[in-house]
């Protein structure tokens, strides 16, 4: 391949991985405001108090139920095709719910934010395409830069749904719920203008050139499989657990409401601004040692929240929480994609997106029974059998992954 060719597909690649850094951002946008609006908005909208949740679980329950048949959209007609049907559905289900709010119609209001969670399923697949459209040695670095993507919009969101709940005077909440629709839409704009294919996922996996798909099972019991989906799926799970009790942990312990929203604010930034750094520190310490410092620092979280009940504890704790889910997250998935062949791509990738949006929805919902039943500090310290399975399982995977040393040969006899 000559030198021109090769720079042209690397401008292209750094294109892509640009272009869906900024979907990346505006998502995340959309999500901040889900996060920051809908919880109050379902508890205005509900017919029983029980029910005030329901609106913003069923983004996630829907993620869960989407994420199988986006990666074989994505897989079949491509990702342009895929994102830019993704991003379409977060745009119509901010529209359904702005209708929602305006006409007080709590079930419709689920149906709205069920759409916005189809739209976080093909999100998701963001980080993979831009870790699969380069080489393997810097597959962390580009999965960092797309999820560098949601710094800007952890700051930004929370700011852009105060600005904007107000925008229909006659209703309350709802300006918000426009401005998702707004920001999907300007997802698929770029997209449309900036973001092109490599090539079919499909067509890479059926080229000649590359290797035939294993089973399904042989793929699922290596370590390196086992280690990527043990950093995601823990760290998803542990991380959701806390942050959603936080807000009940707060006001059970005479803090504010703002006092919580402050909490998820620098929790937010925890989570994306290490990506800043993390592919050159991936680069720097090695995966095997990224991965064990993200351990480390979601068990600070948990002494920090267990030891004081101050507004201090509460936002470090979250922080460090933050900070730990990239660092797990980011290698997790750098490992996942080290994981399979392009033939095996859309099932292991499916599998894998589908565990961990199940279990996070599961610890959504399981959150606020968990933190009445036993308490803000033993939610905390329920977590750390988690983290210690998928300390035990990362050790395996850079014990099994260690070079292997040659043994100097005998001279032989003249």
């Amino acid at each position: 391949m000559n030198d021109a060719l090769t720079q042209r597909l690397n401008q292209a690649a750094k294109t892509r991985v640009r272009t869906l850094s900024i979907c990346q951002a505006l998502f995340t946008c959309a999500v901040a405001i889900d996060l920051t609006m809908t919880a109050v908005t379902g508890y205005q909208l509900a017919p029983t108090p029980y029910l005030s949740t329901l609106p913003f679980a069923l983004i996630t329950v829907a993620s869960a139920l989407t994420t199988l048949i986006a990666s074989f959209v994505i897989e079949r007609l491509g990702r342009l095709t895929g994102f830019s049907l993704g991003a379409g559905f977060g745009c119509l289900g901010g529209l359904i719910s702005a209708w929602a709010v305006v006409h007080s119609d709590f079930w419709l209001f689920c149906v709205g934010t069920s759409f916005v969670g189809v739209f976080q399923a093909f999100a998701q697949y963001y980080r993979l395409a831009a870790a699969d459209s380069v080489a393997a040695e810097v597959k962390a670095r580009a999965i960092s830069t797309v999820l560098a993507g949601g710094v800007i919009a952890a700051i930004v969101g929370p700011l852009l749904a105060s600005w904007s709940k107000d925008a229909l005077p006659a209703s309350n909440f709802a300006g918000a719920y426009l401005m998702i629709a707004f920001l999907s839409l300007i997802s698929v704009l770029a997209l449309a203008f900036f973001y092109r294919d490599a090539k079919p996922p499909a067509a890479q996996a059926n080229s000649p050139e590359a290797p035939p798909a294993r089973p399904l099972s042989e793929v699922l019991t290596r370590p390196i499989y086992l280690a990527a989906l043990s950093n995601s799926l823990v760290s998803a799970v542990v991380m959701m657990l806390i942050m959603t009790a936080v807000p009940l942990a707060t006001l059970s312990h005479g803090h504010g409401i703002d006092d919580g929203a402050s909490i998820i604010q620098w929790h937010l930034v925890g989570m994306y601004a290490p990506s800043l750094v993390a592919g050159q520190l991936i680069a720097l310490i090695g995966l095997p040692r990224m991965l064990m410092v993200g351990v480390a620092l979601n068990l600070a979280c948990v002494v920090t929240a267990v030891s004081s009940d101050a507004m201090l504890s509460y936002h470090l704790a979250l922080f460090f929480l933050g900070v730990g889910w990239n660092f797990m997250f980011i290698g997790g998935t750098t490992l996942l994609t080290q994981s399979y062949t392009p033939a095996e791509r859309a099932k292991v990738q499916a599998l894998s997106e589908f565990l961990r949006f199940t279990f996070t929805a599961l610890s959504t919902l399981a959150a606020g029974p968990i933190f009445f039943l036993i308490g803000w500090k033993s939610l905390n310290l329920a977590v750390l059998p988690l983290l210690l399975l998928s300390s035990l399982i990362t050790l395996w995977w850079a014990y099994t992954n260690r070079p292997q040393s040659v043994p100097a040969q005998k001279p032989q006899a003249s």
